[in-house]
């Protein structure tokens, strides 16, 4: 270290050889190459939702118009804390926990609160990917099984949907069920009558659920090396069905009634403060924004790896794919219209509904059905199963780094990892009972997305931007990548971002209304609660790791929150310099045994000569 005597500034021109290789990395591992970072991002953040909730959002909220505020939210929020988090996780190589102790060890509680998010996204997401085996084993039949009804599970009032004679329009299907929802309902679940009567273990779906945990857990198993590897196929595969099953829609007679269903602009629209929300949660929603993912994904790439560009690309991928997703989808249902003769605002709808009632009621009247069927469920299965175990590998990340001596040895991870995985699946039992559906979507809406997200979203951006600092994290990322990114991102993360994510929080509250199931059953007030009390529990680590943090420090109160907000250590450059470029840092050391602390500040200026 040389000292100027000048200004009393010192320049680092030698680096820390203590420091270039820090035994918590030893063994972490970096990505192979480019390649499998993006793919598995890709996995990571295009998922199920990109088909069933996009389009029929789009839909719903003004067609093309639904456009406008969606891009808008991508560029003041989306893209921003995209690229946060991947930036976050890179400069610091650590997981979504660990890397809150070196930036900001009083935000630490986040990573925590991220994690318990995704155990019960775990927990709950991969259901929907055991529905998706379940219907794709069907398929393989002579004829599907939902296509008619006569079978054990239909009922008198089933109604033939491939009957010459029979229109759906016709006023006495008010008192029928199609054959598709019966299957669905009394095959697939054996629903119950609501979320207080749990029922039985439906054992198909209990063996659906533990093939697809032994999928996940092979996977990720041996960490980025075998995730990176499967993201090869599970990540482009579904793209191929994508594409595949968009040529065959818009081939169909009557599709281009569903695509302009699906795009016809109502700019009255603009005007409901709803179609805003629904936009910009689609953004937190598809882009997994706030659960840590990009962080712990990030964190394996190499310093100088140019996420900035990475993170662009990747936000306009996943906002392209929703798109083309929506004529893919709009396109068969518009060829039902022709069909059938139903008016296609009684069959479009959001979630689940769409990639098991819908979309498998309009296969069946595709000539070769069970190939369609196949290639729907077999994308739905790819997409699923990419996300479930990047949110698995994002948790094994934090907690190598939580314990990197001990994790990293030996088979103690592959150990971990399946007893995380057995835990899961046990828990997940209670998901796949004639019950589970009610319980799935509590959770879903509570815990796993929504008014959590948003919080999150919103201490990450006031820790970056307003503790940390807008403009060193700026700095961090330019020295990373050679380059200043638009300075948009810094002004995002300091006032856009926190504006939104506050003031769509407080509409969210206004605007509450009891959960509901298919609009006919209300959950009861105790279900309510029990989903708010699950959602608090994972929120309300932030604020008691705070409170634990500073009653674990010494000296006034003031000096023990200050020294949580500074840096704990910082990173190195590829080149084994320290990482902070030139900026004024702020020590507080202290002068004696009582825990009083004097405060110092210095520019540093570092020198990559």
């Amino acid at each position: 270290m040389v000292m100027n005597g000048k200004n009393g500034t010192c320049a680092v021109s030698v680096p820390d050889k203590s420091r270039q290789t820090p035994k918590e990395l030893e063994g972490r591992g970096h990505w192979e190459n480019k390649a499998e970072f993006i793919l598995t991002v890709m996995g990571a953040i295009i998922g199920p939702g990109n088909i069933w909730r996009f389009p029929y959002l789009c839909y719903r909220n003004g067609g093309g118009v639904f456009f406008i505020p969606y891009v808008l939210f991508m560029i003041t929020c989306g893209i921003p804390l995209f690229f946060l988090e991947t930036a976050l996780g890179q400069y610091t190589s650590q997981g979504s926990v660990t890397c809150w102790r070196k930036i900001c060890p009083l935000f630490q509680g986040m990573g925590y609160a991220s994690h318990l998010i995704i155990a019960f996204s775990a927990t709950s997401y991969i259901i929907i990917i055991a529905w998706a085996f379940f219907y794709l084993f069907s398929s393989f039949s002579a004829e599907l099984p939902w296509a008619t009804c006569g079978h054990y599970w239909n009922t008198d009032s089933c109604l033939d949907i491939n009957h010459p004679n029979v229109s759906l329009s016709m006023p006495s299907r008010l008192n029928t069920t199609l054959p598709v929802v019966e299957f669905w309902q009394r095959r697939v679940l054996k629903l119950s009558s609501g979320i207080e009567e749990v029922g039985s273990l439906r054992w198909e779906l209990v063996l659906c659920l533990i093939l697809t945990w032994v999928i996940c857990y092979f996977c990720i198993w041996k960490g980025i090396k075998s995730t990176g590897k499967a993201a090869y196929f599970t990540a482009t595969f579904p793209f191929g069905m994508l594409f595949v099953l968009l040529i065959r829609g818009v081939t169909l007679p009557g599709a281009m009634d569903g695509i302009i269903y699906y795009l016809y602009p109502d700019i009255s629209r603009l005007s409901d403060p709803q179609v805003w929300m629904d936009a910009g949660t689609q953004i937190f929603f598809s882009y997994a924004i706030g659960l840590g993912f990009l962080t712990s994904l990030g964190s394996y790439n190499t310093y100088t790896n140019d996420c900035y560009r990475d993170c662009f690309y990747l936000c306009l991928l996943n906002s392209a794919t929703s798109i083309v997703s929506g004529f893919a989808i709009f396109s068969v249902l518009g060829f039902m219209t022709n069909e059938q003769g139903v008016d296609i605002s009684e069959v479009a709808e959001s979630g689940p509904g769409l990639a098991f009632i819908v979309y498998p009621r309009a296969v069946a009247m595709m000539p070769m059905p069970q190939v369609w069927s196949v290639c729907f469920f077999l994308m739905i299965i790819l997409l699923g199963l990419d996300s479930q175990f990047v949110g698995l590998e994002c948790l094994m990340t934090s907690l190598t780094d939580l314990f990197p001596i001990y994790l990293r040895k030996g088979f103690r991870r592959e150990l971990v990892l399946l007893a995380i995985c057995t835990v899961c699946c046990l828990l997940g039992l209670s998901l796949v009972t004639e019950g589970g559906m009610y319980l799935l979507q509590l959770l879903d809406h509570h815990v796993c997305s929504g008014t959590t997200l948003l919080l999150l979203s919103l201490f990450q951006s006031i820790s970056i931007a307003w503790v940390y600092g807008a403009d060193r994290f700026y700095g961090n990322i330019t020295d990373m990548i050679g380059y200043r990114p638009y300075p948009l991102m810094k002004y995002c993360w300091r006032y856009i971002t926190p504006v939104f994510c506050f003031g769509t929080f407080i509409f969210s509250i206004v605007k509450y209304s009891p959960l509901k199931f298919s609009n006919n059953y209300v959950y009861p007030l105790w279900a309510n609660i029990m989903g708010w009390f699950i959602a608090t529990i994972s929120l309300s680590l932030i604020p008691l790791f705070m409170v634990y943090k500073i009653m674990q420090g010494k000296g006034p109160l003031r000096q023990r929150i200050l020294l949580l907000c500074q840096p704990v250590d910082f990173p190195l450059d590829h080149k084994g310099f320290h990482t902070m470029g030139t900026t004024a840092l702020t020590e507080l050391k202290p002068l004696s045994k009582n825990g009083e602390f004097t405060k110092r500040t210095q520019t540093v200026v570092v020198n990559h000569e």
